[in-house]
């Protein structure tokens, strides 16, 4: 499909006059697939419009949020009805409660929480907490993960990090990436080695229960549960980032999948029905300890949004009261998708693993398995960079980066999956 990006290309040059790299985040930019990216206009179920008019189906679905389509008319509905009370109070509101009330009902490990505005900000906070119910100050994580750029974090992340080749960021400081030790994923020993040696000194363990900004990695069985042991029993506490798979593998999250009840957990994207809007929640004696309670301070003049709040209590409704429904079609749907490309990859003599877990997946290009960080850096990311192309091209938005899983949404229909394994099919053969 030839497009025209005649007003994109007008929109990204004046976007670079104005923004460092022409986008207010990097991988928007796609410097680790080429080639210009469009400026979208609009959206609507599972489909963008760029500003030449060009059609896409979406495959990033505003990374992650979009779980029942764009502009879904609940949520457009909740949002337009609490923009006419005002769009923003910076005090507290009826809906605060509700929404959190959705989501201590999901989310049996979450007796107490607090609003934030993004997931970087219930990460950092989390981790805030933990040190400070726990005395200590070591933070373990894990080579991929990606948990926002609070400094603290940027040590061997994936998503935009990864992309860009960085092993961190300028302009953190030693001393506080000392702090953070960074683990291979999947792999106990390294985790077993370090509790030993720094016995009693670890705060925390923080991990996305299964990795979505390495590209989708589900952890080994037993792997989760291990770190749960480990963590219970030296006095550390577990943390689970749900950000990407909060609301999303399963109402209740990976930890609902693996019967797991972490100490704190991360949530963003799904809760706020696609607005800015992230939660960090748990055990109330833990939650106690921030101010005005307790000793640790953590604010926010935005979080609970009204705006964030209608739009979050509108999308968890809808999911709870159609949950059989809506993700065993997601489900059914992912593996399609996931299947159907790979095979016409390998039909046409191209090395490709897929790792696929509910609506999340990713296409390596890679002959070996990708169980961390390491094995989805061998991938073949030029050959990405081209199918992703190639697939714009055919009016298919993929995420623009190797290191980034791909979602869908309750919008896309069998015949939307159909359309892009078949495009699929036709890339592959040209290549072949």
């Amino acid at each position: 499909m030839a497009r025209e990006l005649y007003r994109s290309e007008a929109l990204r040059q004046r976007a670079e006059r104005l923004f460092p790299g022409g986008v207010s985040s990097p991988v928007r930019a796609f410097v680790a697939v080429g080639g210009q990216p469009p400026f979208v206009a609009k959206a609507k179920g599972a489909f963008l419009w760029d500003a030449d008019a060009n059609r896409y189906l979406d495959y990033f679905g505003s990374w992650g949020p979009m779980i029942l389509g764009h502009a879904f008319p609940p949520v457009v509905e909740a949002v337009a009805r609490a923009a006419q009370n005002s769009v923003s109070f910076g005090a507290s509101c009826e809906a605060e409660g509700t929404l959190a009330e959705l989501v201590v009902k999901a989310f049996p490990s979450i007796e107490k929480m607090r609003f934030v505005s993004s997931g970087t900000e219930a990460a950092m906070s989390a981790i805030r907490l933990a040190r400070a119910h726990t005395g200590r100050k070591y933070v373990v994580k894990f080579e991929g993960c990606y948990h926002g750029h609070a400094d603290a974090l940027l040590v061997k992340a994936g998503s935009g990090v990864a992309t860009f080749g960085v092993p961190g960021s300028a302009g953190v400081p030693e001393e506080v990436a000392g702090l953070t030790l960074a683990l291979p994923f999947n792999d106990l020993g390294p985790v077993e080695e370090v509790f030993a040696r720094l016995s009693g000194q670890i705060a925390c363990v923080l991990i996305e229960p299964v990795a979505g900004n390495m590209g989708c990695v589900a952890p080994r069985p037993g792997y989760l549960e291990a770190l749960r042991r480990i963590t219970a029993s030296d006095g550390s506490l577990l943390i689970f980032d749900e950000v990407m798979t909060g609301f999303r593998v399963a109402f209740g999250g990976a930890q609902e999948i693996f019967a797991i009840q972490p100490d704190l957990t991360c949530l963003g994207k799904i809760l706020g029905g696609g607005l800015p809007c992230g939660a960090f929640g748990g055990r109330a004696e833990i939650m106690d300890g921030l101010a005005p309670r307790g000793p640790v301070y953590q604010a926010g003049t935005l979080s609970g949004n009204p705006l964030a709040m209608a739009a979050g209590i509108a999308t968890l409704t809808h999911l709870a009261e159609h949950r059989g429904k809506i993700y065993s079609s997601l489900e059914r749907n992912g593996r399609t998708l996931a299947d159907g490309v790979a095979h016409a990859a390998r039909e046409a003599g191209i090395a490709i693993t897929t790792n696929q877990f509910g609506s999340m997946l990713t296409w390596f290009f890679t002959s070996g398995p990708v169980n961390d960080f390491a094995g989805a850096a061998a991938s073949d990311t030029a050959t990405f960079a081209r199918f992703h192309q190639a697939m714009l091209n055919a009016g298919i938005w993929l995420p623009p980066s190797q290191f980034e899983a791909a979602f869908l949404s309750a919008a896309h229909t069998p015949a939307d999956i159909d359309f892009t394994i078949e495009a699929a099919r036709e890339v592959f053969a040209k290549k072949g």
